[in-house]
């Protein structure tokens, strides 16, 4: 049997969970728990990896936020452009109508956009109301797919809310716990400095007890490296642990 590598270290979070939770999940299917010290190993590998999920969690909940705030933009954007362009329709009737409708929009204008997320949120909900105002909605039926725009808004500021209750949740959950970079760096210690290295003594001592779990653990982080390997290859050389 070959050498059980270590883990390159330009391995991302996402990819070291990945890596962690398989080393985990196949230690479990084995009966070396016997093994006081790489029992021991593994009780500092569990609760890291764990805080590593909680951390990655809050940085989704964050990316979502981010998405979905991007997506509400681009529809007030659309709602505007469209308004803007009826009111060079050379039908006066709804010419006239976008016009109506653009004098309510521009009294929040497109600047909304860069406000705070709940300063956002707030002139949304207030625009939406305008734009469901019985006067207005006669105006807005004269404009074809402006309506659709409008729910379609009204629609994805409700998903922006509840991705920003998620987010506050996990954030609060969080607290001032450690950054998904710093657990990242105490996982590849561990893996690296720790499971490995106790891997490739023991392995040499006794192949048969050890040499089947070593074996899936060496292809789960060489599959990785692989993956780090490829994409490193045409941006910067790959920074590895000695071997």
């Amino acid at each position: 049997m070959g050498q059980i590598s270590k883990l390159t270290t330009t391995v991302r979070t996402t990819e070291i969970n990945s890596v962690t939770s398989g080393i985990i999940a196949e230690y479990s299917q084995t009966t070396l728990s016997s093994d006081a010290h790489l029992a021991t190993i593994f009780e500092q590998l569990q609760p890291i990896n764990a805080k590593l999920t909680e951390s990655i969690n809050r940085i989704k909940a964050e990316s979502n936020l981010e998405e979905k705030d991007e997506l509400r933009d681009n529809k007030i954007r659309a709602i505007n452009y469209l308004a803007l362009g009826f009111e060079h329709h050379p039908d006066a009737t709804i010419s006239n109508a976008a016009k109506i409708v653009n004098a309510v929009f521009e009294h929040y204008g497109m600047n909304l956009v860069n406000e705070s997320y709940a300063t956002e949120s707030s002139l949304i909900a207030s625009l939406l109301l305008e734009f469901g105002k019985a006067d207005l909605q006669a105006s807005i039926a004269l404009l074809p797919g402006l309506s659709q725009l409008i729910d379609e808004l009204s629609t994805i500021e409700a998903e922006f809310e509840e991705a920003q209750l998620a987010f506050q949740t996990e954030k609060a959950t969080d607290g001032n716990k450690e950054s998904a970079t710093e657990i990242k760096k105490e996982l590849l210690t561990v893996i690296n400095e720790k499971l490995v290295v106790y891997l490739r003594a023991m392995v040499m001592v006794d192949e048969a007890k050890y040499g089947a779990f070593v074996g899936v653990v060496s292809q789960i982080i060489d599959d990785m490296n692989v993956i780090i390997k490829k994409r490193k290859k045409t941006v910067e050389p790959v920074n590895t642990v000695n071997n």
